[in-house]
């Protein structure tokens, strides 16, 4: 009889000295592990405590309580065992602590840990990489290198200092890889000149580093090619200009290429490419409407100018009034001559001057 129950207890040591792999995560007097989540870089050293058991188990032997891994040594201390590793060299392991009661149960708690590796380098780029035109959609893109694990990586894309949007990787390798991550952006014109760039994240939430590691990419400059935009009234007032006078007419676009201008002549008389029209002394044959057009290799706009030569009077007016005034002077030489003398200093005949001597002096004319 004693022999049956000796061998009874030292099979039921046998077997609680046994790892089984059918763990019980729901047992009520579960192991804790100190830290609950472990976040470490990987080639550092790392280590995590685990309390087997606290309240409802009985007293066991170092034979059923232990910490299981892949890396690592565990060192017992009762119900308490310390794991520790000298350099974190694995991607991927879940450590395991665990201990068996005396009804064979094994009661486990795993402690997840996280290794991690910073990006390498963060390069930004634009597709197309060309000079992108306005209201055209374009992929912004973020390449990030040697970065681990890919799964807590995010990626923002900056305008400036304007955040336009965050890219969280959807790569789960446990490894180091390359990702590119990438997000569409409408351009316009306002984006010429402007940098862009972007930043990788690793969000290793609170047991990581703090701040979260950031790797930022170099800015990248954008050319935006747009068409021209008049800066002069597109339906300009007509033009009415005397004939002699100088003609200015002036074409102003903006726009990315530098627009050129090409002027069309009244009646199909040439084309002219210049900003500026002058005519120093116009003509008739000048007159009607004249068409800028700015153009560049996104697109072209165009004003007419309806400009209208008059004769020019004053010449006419002057000489007019030269020679009314020369009348008015040549009638007034006459009236004078005709009318004043004749009335005021009297009207004398070669007879008279004759009869002076037998005339009374008292009768002669005084002059």
């Amino acid at each position: 009889m004693f022999s049956c129950l000796f061998l009874l207890v030292s099979f039921l040591n046998i077997l609680r000295s046994l790892h089984v792999s059918a763990c019980d995560y729901s047992c009520p007097d579960k192991p804790v592990m100190t830290p609950s989540r472990l976040v470490v870089k990987f080639g550092d050293p790392a280590s995590a405590t685990c309390v087997a058991c606290q309240q409802t188990c009985f007293p066991l032997d170092d034979s059923v309580i232990n910490m299981e891994a892949s890396l690592g040594t565990p060192h017992k201390n009762g119900s308490t065992v310390t794991w520790t590793v000298n350099q974190m060299t694995e991607w991927d392991l879940t450590p395991k602590c665990y201990y068996t009661t005396i009804m064979n149960d094994q009661c486990c708690t795993d402690l997840p840990v996280t290794v991690y590796k910073p990006p390498e380098s963060v390069s930004f780029s634009l597709n197309p990489s060309g000079p992108l035109i306005e209201g055209s959609e374009v992929t912004l893109q973020c390449d990030v290198q040697n970065v681990a694990p890919a799964e807590n990586l995010i990626v923002t894309f900056y305008r400036g200092h304007t955040l336009l949007g965050l890219v969280k990787s959807s790569n789960t390798a446990k490894k180091p890889v390359n990702d590119l991550l990438s997000m569409s952006y409408n351009s316009t014109k306002e984006d010429n000149g402007v940098q862009f760039w972007c930043e990788a994240k690793l969000e290793l939430g609170a047991e990581g580093p703090q701040p979260p590691l950031v790797v930022k990419s170099k800015e990248t400059t954008a050319t935006v090619y747009y068409g021209p935009e008049l800066k002069v009234p597109v339906d300009p007032a007509p033009i009415s200009i005397i004939r002699g006078g100088p003609l200015h007419l002036t074409c102003l676009a903006e726009g990315n290429p530098k627009p050129r201008y090409n002027w069309t002549l009244p009646s199909n008389r040439g084309h002219i490419s210049v900003t500026d029209l002058k005519i120093d002394s116009v003509d008739f044959q000048d007159g009607g409407q004249y068409v800028c057009t700015a153009s560049n290799i996104v697109n072209s706009v165009s004003v007419r100018f309806d400009v209208t030569v008059q004769e020019n009077f004053i010449p006419y007016i002057v000489g007019a009034v030269v020679i009314a005034a020369v009348v008015i002077l040549i009638a007034a030489g006459v009236i004078y001559t005709f009318y004043y003398k004749q009335n005021k200093m009297g009207k004398y005949q070669l007879k008279d001057v004759f009869r002076l001597g037998s005339m009374n002096p008292t009768t002669i004319p005084l002059c």
